[in-house]
């Protein structure tokens, strides 16, 4: 689909019985669509499911500008041609970011809004930093120079990127399993271009009007979530008016694929419960 010059990669499946849910991937110029459409998968068998990869990641073009309102308008434009009704927007990491940004740039657009490990600030990149020096010993691979990087603008190129990523694999799971890891990050799209212009400014900052979010609104973390801390998500939950934060213990960054079964029911009942 053409969007502001964009090619963006959509795939849209499911019956929209009970209505829309479009699914914003997490990275900066990491990953794309597949992993969160598989997560949610089930959740087809009542609604449609639009999943993409922003501009920018994955089969998408590599299309600037790369800035948060930039994709937030263009999600905003493709649920006006896709959906063309206000509909559910469930966005994970840096995607639960988006998302944020844009339930503030296009009010009514999101009638419910689902948010997993993710923050309102870019404040929660000191935590990680900190988070990272406790548990090193779980990836022996990586070092706090490596996430420093990645948080920043200044990654050589997409191979980097993807050694960076592969190296800080173990943190993001309490249950880490190297075989999956290795051929998650053999299929993976990794744009460093996209990934420096998108950590180039240090002005994401949404904690002073998250009380202007005005639709249901669930925050799901892991509890030892270590890139997007617990502490980020309770941020959230008690700034957004009537948020409800659902913390998954034994669980970390990949929440909804640790702990897949407790999420997916954990927002059947949210969606239900408010009305989707």
């Amino acid at each position: 689909m053409r969007i502001a010059g964009a090619d963006l990669h959509v795939v849209d499946i499911g019956t929209p019985k009970r209505g829309t849910i479009i699914l914003l991937h997490g990275g900066r110029g990491i990953g794309d669509h597949a992993g969160e459409l598989e997560a949610y998968r089930p959740l087809s068998d009542e609604y449609r499911l639009i999943a993409y990869d922003q501009r920018g990641c994955g089969l998408s073009s590599l299309t600037a500008p790369f800035t948060f309102d930039r994709l937030a308008d263009d999600l905003e434009e493709l649920r006006q041609a896709m959906v063309r009704r206000p509909c559910v927007v469930l966005g994970g990491s840096f995607g639960g970011m988006i998302a944020l940004t844009h339930a503030l740039r296009h009010p009514g657009s999101a009638s419910h809004l689902i948010l997993r490990g993710t923050a309102p600030s870019h404040h929660h990149e000191a935590e990680a930093v900190e988070n990272i020096k406790a548990r090193l010993h779980k990836a022996t691979s990586a070092s706090v120079r490596m996430v420093e990087k990645m948080f920043s603008d200044q990654v050589v190129d997409d191979t980097e990127l993807r050694l960076i990523w592969a190296a800080l694999q173990p943190l993001y799971y309490e249950k880490f399993d190297p075989d999956a890891s290795l051929e998650r990050t053999r299929r993976m799209h990794f744009h460093a271009e996209t990934h420096n212009a998108l950590f180039a400014n240090k002005d994401y900052n949404l904690r002073p009007r998250l009380k202007e979010i005005a639709v249901p609104t669930l925050v799901i973390c892991g509890a030892a979530d270590w890139i997007c801390p617990p502490s980020q998500s309770r941020i959230i939950a008690e700034e957004v008016p009537g948020a409800e934060l659902f913390m998954v213990e034994n669980a970390n960054h990949a929440v909804h694929v640790e702990a897949r079964d407790a999420v997916l029911a954990r927002i059947r009942q949210f969606l239900a419960r408010h009305g989707a």
